[in-house]
């Protein structure tokens, strides 16, 4: 056990933010924190950081409990990735060899780990680059290179992926992933995005208002759909049904009123389905698609969102989302109590 918390609390101000949580992080794992914002991942990630000290419980790091007089030398075992990115105003091979500097490593061990860690996170050739100019993307790269150039037993990252879109999420996730595998780093991560949770951690603990709820595998804790997750999860299009895999490969979700929609992923028995409302189109009449999802509805009430629009349709009872922009509402010439046909592919549901 790499690292582990023993009935550890924590208040700020007088508020919980931690209410008597153990937890056990395996050395060679990536541990999923998932809850939604307030509900206690940072502070755990700050506790095992040794950034903060809990006002009960212990904390141990391979077996070893956490006192005054090692918390210094037990430091140096763990780095954290915060959820801002901050990088320094000089360049990416400063920025990630700074912290072997702190330590006093030799100058050409220097020069061999940053190389090393600038091609596993896929910035090699960006060495002479100022940091502060790279895209949003990418410095969250050199911050994620800067932890693991120090070759800690545990890497801590707080929402690594939460401001950036999704090409540069999953260039993030995979750099998570190749280090974990690679390197045999352990990470702990803390997310509110239950599709990361599902697919990169082995192993999740769902925290609500500062409380462990449930912990196991991704496999484990999203197959029982428990209330916190359930309620945690409903944005907009959110839907739980009966799911039932189809001849074509693909699986059907039935949501109640007769309404099925189709989706990509592998699940069975009871459901919850998500459609991102920026995935679906908007036509007044069909037209030839690969989508497997078509429908039919009427526009019940149209919301100005600034750039956008949101559109809201009725599909058998059943509301559905849209979002577009202002130009097609006007292209279109939609209004409440318009006809329309709702269009989005089998790949774009995801599900849970």
């Amino acid at each position: 056990m790499i690292a582990e918390l023993r009935n550890v609390s924590k208040t700020y101000n007088e508020v919980a933010a931690l209410d008597n949580v153990n937890l056990e992080i395996r050395e060679g794992e990536i541990f999923g924190l998932l809850g939604p914002s307030g509900s206690g991942k940072t502070t755990i990630l700050r506790i095992l950081a040794l950034i903060e000290k809990p006002i009960s419980g212990e904390v141990y790091f391979n077996g070893t409990k956490v006192t005054e007089r090692n918390i210094q030398e037990l430091r140096m075992q763990t780095t954290m990735v915060f959820q801002k990115t901050a990088v320094f105003n000089t360049t990416v091979y400063n920025n990630v060899a700074y912290g072997l500097k702190l330590r006093k490593v030799a100058e050409d061990t220097i020069k061999k780990q940053v190389s090393d860690v600038l091609d596993l996170v896929g910035l090699q050739g960006f060495e002479k680059r100022y940091a502060n100019r790279l895209s949003g993307g990418e410095q969250q790269r050199v911050a994620l290179a800067r932890a693991l150039v120090l070759r800690t037993k545990l890497v801590l990252l707080d929402e690594p992926t939460a401001n950036l879109d999704p090409r540069n999420a999953a260039v993030i996730e995979n750099v998570i992933d190749k280090a974990n595998h690679e390197l045999g780093t352990t990470f702990v991560v803390a997310t509110h995005n239950i599709f990361q949770a599902k697919s990169l951690p082995q192993r999740i603990a769902l925290l609500r208002n500062g409380r462990i709820e449930q912990s196991g595998t991704a496999a484990e804790v999203f197959s029982s759909l428990s209330k916190t997750l359930a309620s945690f999860a409903a944005v907009e299009n959110t839907f739980v049904g009966e799911a039932k895999f189809s001849a074509g490969g693909t699986t059907v979700v039935e949501i109640g009123n007769g309404v099925q929609i189709e989706t990509t992923a592998h699940v069975q028995g009871k459901a919850q389905v998500f459609i991102d409302p920026r995935e679906v189109i908007v036509s007044k009449k069909p037209f030839a698609s690969s989508a497997r999802n078509v429908f039919k509805c009427r526009i019940v009430e149209i919301v100005d969102a600034g750039k956008v629009v949101k559109v809201k349709v009725d599909i058998k009872g059943k509301l559905f989302t849209v979002q577009i922009t202002r130009r097609s509402l006007d292209d279109l010439k939609l209004h409440v109590g318009s006809d329309v046909f709702l269009t989005f592919k089998a790949s774009s549901v995801q599900a849970i």
